[in-house]
């Protein structure tokens, strides 16, 4: 390392000692425009996700406590993985009109598997209340880096979108006998001549459930820069997705809700009834009361050989031993309880027919009568609510996405990896096919009739039959009329090409 550089490096250090900083928690940071009550919900929501449910307390027949975990079914997660498959999946395209951006954005999500990473880091958003996408620049290349909701913190926000975020990344280094816990805040801003601005501060802890001290960021970043100014950025770098609705938790803050936060006493009530079902099944097992005598071992002498004789097999927890005197006759007696088999199931199927409803889905999405299985008529017709909620979600999506195509191009612009214009919002095409839901034959015969009577252009008829853009759509019908004029010119007679020629 040069003297020169040597020098920077203990100048920033001074800088440090002179604005240290300690932070006990995350949002106790001045920057940061998000309450310690929002905090805690979307860490709530993650341990509703992970299906922690902690452990039950109970008194056992002795009277002493104990404890033991307790068993739950996985609804918040499978909720959100579900509706996540019906929003995305790897069958999604995204085309733009112009040619070269079109290339460079497939050359990106292709490298990046965009598609598929997507639909897995959707499910986050749905369960925690939201997700930002950022791209950046790696070895080259462009690529998104997806954040999800407990580490992404808005800064300043818009009645419409968020404008200014912090973005936390936790490091964990060992030294030692024990472990430090390291905290990146990378803030992104706008300042006030236009440019965009991220600064990045680096705070470090001896305890996980503590910020801690400001440190330099080098270290553990050596090549990190305290502030990165950008200029040429017509919105921010990242794009912010959130379920829709309002915040009713908070209605000023600019986050989004988990499709299941105002749904917690229903999972909580359905995991309660599982558990005792589950407990009652444990406790409801084959118990039969043994005499005593009967389960006595004897040595036998056997032509000069020791044998041990078992009335029962030890192995067993079928058999209860009590003694002679406490049974009546002396009898084997069968002890086991009925299971209350039907009652909780219908239970646990009313709270998840509640549970349904509180998401705003069709009745049956989670629950199965056993019946029989539905035809694709009777899904689009029964699943409407499923569907207008998966339609409210695909609006954010498709606007999301378009937000992103737009940075990839402008950061790709930046570092000289992309050359080409950056595209407008009506020039990119989302295609989430919705083929679970839509009767394509339907779709097909009301565009025809609509094109028939002369309320459509062709290129509109085509654009929504088929999910084009305008420019594809225009494509195909010079392609319909190329063939049309082909088809006629091979049909005409001989004599017709010799009086007017071909």
């Amino acid at each position: 390392m040069g003297i020169i550089q040597t020098i920077k490096n203990l100048i920033k250090r001074s800088q440090y000692r002179m604005t240290t900083e300690s932070l006990a928690s995350i949002t106790d940071h001045p920057k940061i425009a998000v309450t310690s009550a929002e905090y805690r919900r979307i860490n709530e929501n993650l341990r509703y996700y992970q299906s922690n449910a902690g452990k039950v307390t109970y008194t056992n027949t002795d009277g002493m406590t104990k404890q033991r975990e307790m068993t739950v079914l996985p609804i918040a997660r499978t909720a959100s993985k579900k509706i996540a498959s019906l929003v995305f999946n790897e069958q999604a395209s995204i085309k733009l009109d112009d040619e070269q951006a079109n290339e460079f954005i497939q050359e990106t999500l292709k490298n990046d598997r965009f598609n598929k990473n997507f639909e897995r880091y959707l499910e986050s958003c749905l369960a925690l209340g939201g997700l930002a996408m950022r791209p950046y620049v790696d070895n080259g290349r462009v690529r998104v880096s997806f954040i999800q909701a407990p580490v992404f913190l808005p800064l300043q926000s818009s009645t419409q979108d968020i404008s200014s975020a912090a973005i936390v990344t936790k490091t964990i280094k060992a030294s030692g006998q024990k472990n430090i816990y390291y905290t990146l805040i990378e803030f992104h801003e706008w300042a006030n001549d236009g440019k965009y601005v991220i600064t990045n501060e680096l705070y470090r802890s001896d305890n996980q459930n503590v910020i801690g001290d400001r440190v330099p960021l080098a270290e553990i970043y050596e090549d990190l820069e305290e502030q990165v100014e950008l200029n040429g950025l017509t919105r921010p770098l990242f794009s912010y997705l959130k379920p829709p609705g309002m915040n009713n938790k908070d209605i000023n803050s600019p986050l989004g809700l988990s499709i299941f936060d105002n749904a917690k006493s229903t999972i909580d009530f359905i995991n309660t009834t599982y558990d005792e079902f589950k407990w009652e099944v444990k406790m409801g097992q084959r118990r039969v009361a043994v005499p005593e005598n009967l389960t006595e071992t004897r040595m036998v002498n056997h032509d000069g050989d020791v044998q041990l004789v078992k009335r029962f097999d030890t192995e067993q927890n079928v058999y209860l031993r009590l003694s002679t005197n406490d049974m009546d006759g002396g009898s084997i007696t069968d002890l086991t309880t009925a299971i209350r088999a039907d009652d909780y199931i219908k239970t646990i199927n009313e709270g998840l027919s509640l549970f349904e409803m509180l998401l705003g889905v069709s009745a049956g999405m989670f629950t199965f009568d056993g019946q029989s299985l539905k035809t694709a008529t009777e899904v689009v017709s029964e699943n409407s609510d499923t569907y207008q909620m998966r339609n409210s979600i695909v609006s954010l999506v498709e606007q999301s996405l378009k937000e992103l195509i737009i940075s990839i191009c402008e950061l790709g612009s930046l570092y000289g990896l992309y050359s080409g214009t950056i595209p407008q919002m009506e020039k990119i095409a989302i295609n989430l096919d919705d083929g679970v839901f839509t009767d394509k034959n339907n779709e097909l015969d009301y565009w025809t009739k609509a094109l028939a009577s002369g309320i459509v252009s062709k290129a509109h008829a085509i654009q929504k039959a088929f999910n084009m853009s305008e420019a594809d759509a225009k494509n195909m019908i010079q392609a319909i009329n190329q063939e049309t004029m082909d088809t006629a010119n091979s049909q005409r007679s001989q004599q017709d090409i010799d009086i007017y020629g071909e």
